[in-house]
């Protein structure tokens, strides 16, 4: 499978084809990675939700409300001496990712986040101003393996939304071409990220016609009737009509 993030390594061609060569990196769709002047730099899981958080934000926050985010439940002093502990981690293993002068933090403006990248990506895509994106860019979810921080919530089903939309948009744009493989490849990745998608089935069925396959659209709308019996507990006819 490809990699489903923008890469982290510099040297490499972004979402334009562009090859400057970027010294700080932060990765936050799949997994969370630093690199630094092409190494990877190990943060513990403190400076890592630190990171997170501020790089969420596209304005710089007032450590006050970093402390009292990151560590709801404790005291503000206390919160305040871990936020510290946590920056002064950051800043001995990847100086340059975070801008801790003042009493706001900020990324440093010249770290490249795969995040921004793909959701620039994505806009473009579904504003039909992209022409050579790769599917790769939108198959990756926001940190889906931290489960316990409140605050990644919304922000990781907000981004979801925007990438399945961005590859619906991208598998129409392939089979208005001709190019029915990358668009049934699209298509199946935005049906796999959320099973009941319409419009990523009524895509597919679009795909399937055009390659002369008129058995396939039945196939997909009755995966449509067997995802509503499992989810309902009714039978197909009664959960999903057509």
């Amino acid at each position: 499978m490809r990699d489903a993030s923008p890469s982290l390594r510099p040297g490499t061609p972004g979402s334009r084809g562009s090859v400057d060569v970027v010294r700080v990196q932060l990765r936050l769709l799949d997994a969370f990675e630093v690199v630094c002047d092409g190494h990877t730099v190990r943060l513990p899981s403190i400076a890592q939700r630190l990171v997170a958080f501020v790089a969420l934000h596209e304005r710089p926050v007032e450590r006050g409300y970093v402390a009292g985010m990151l560590w709801l439940d404790t005291p503000d002093q206390r919160a305040a001496g871990n936020l510290r502990t946590a920056l002064w981690r950051v800043q001995a293993r990847a100086r340059g990712l975070l801008d801790a002068s003042g009493h706001r933090l900020r990324l440093e403006p010249g770290v490249r986040v795969d995040l921004r990248v793909a959701e620039q990506s994505a806009r473009r895509e579904i504003g039909g101003t992209e022409t050579s994106c790769e599917v790769g860019l939108f198959t990756g979810d926001l940190l889906p393996d931290w489960y316990d921080d409140d605050w990644l919530l919304l922000e990781r089903e907000r981004f979801r939304q925007l990438r399945l939309r961005a590859l619906d948009a991208l598998c129409a744009r392939h089979l208005h071409a001709g190019r029915h493989g990358q668009a049934l490849e699209a298509g199946l990745l935005s049906l796999a990220g959320e099973v009941l998608r319409e419009s990523a089935h009524r895509a597919l069925i679009r795909v399937h016609l055009a390659e002369g396959t008129p058995s396939r659209p039945s196939a997909s709308t009755g995966s449509v009737a067997a995802c509503c019996t499992i989810s309902s507990g009714s039978s197909p006819r009664s959960s999903c009509s057509t």
